[in-house]
């Protein structure tokens, strides 16, 4: 995994809910794979309204227009680990979109603890 601080590239895919891979959720395979690819981090967001190219608007309102909505999947790391992630969604999108935006990032560790590893209430887990 990679600590990362300062340039970065984020890489978000906007695809929807219902997407899958091999019958199981497109944003899961992504997230699975980035893992794998060793990116310092990745995380899905599920809108509540959207529409992309279908024009059909998608939101979580209607009971009727509840499904497939818009899901983000942001994955951030350095530029070249990054770009050499991009086969793998060209493998899995085939309907959605993949944002490319360079970023700066700056990373929070727990106070007093150098290696950055913290427990769930902030303290150092050394």
């Amino acid at each position: 995994m990679t600590r990362l601080t300062g340039d970065a590239l984020r890489v978000t895919i906007l695809i929807g809910e219902d997407d899958t891979w091999h019958r199981k959720p497109l944003y899961t395979e992504i997230v699975h794979r980035a893992l794998a690819a060793g990116l310092a981090g990745a995380s899905v967001f599920r809108g509540i309204e959207g529409y992309g190219a279908s024009s059909l608007i998608h939101t979580s309102r209607l009971l009727s227009l509840s499904e497939d909505l818009p899901v983000a999947v942001v994955i951030v790391d350095t530029e070249d680990r990054v770009r050499a992630f991009l086969p793998q969604l060209d493998e899995l999108v085939t309907e959605g979109l993949v944002i490319l935006d360079e970023c700066e990032v700056i990373r929070y560790a727990g106070r007093g603890d150098e290696s950055g590893e913290t427990d769930r209430e902030g303290k150092s887990s050394l």
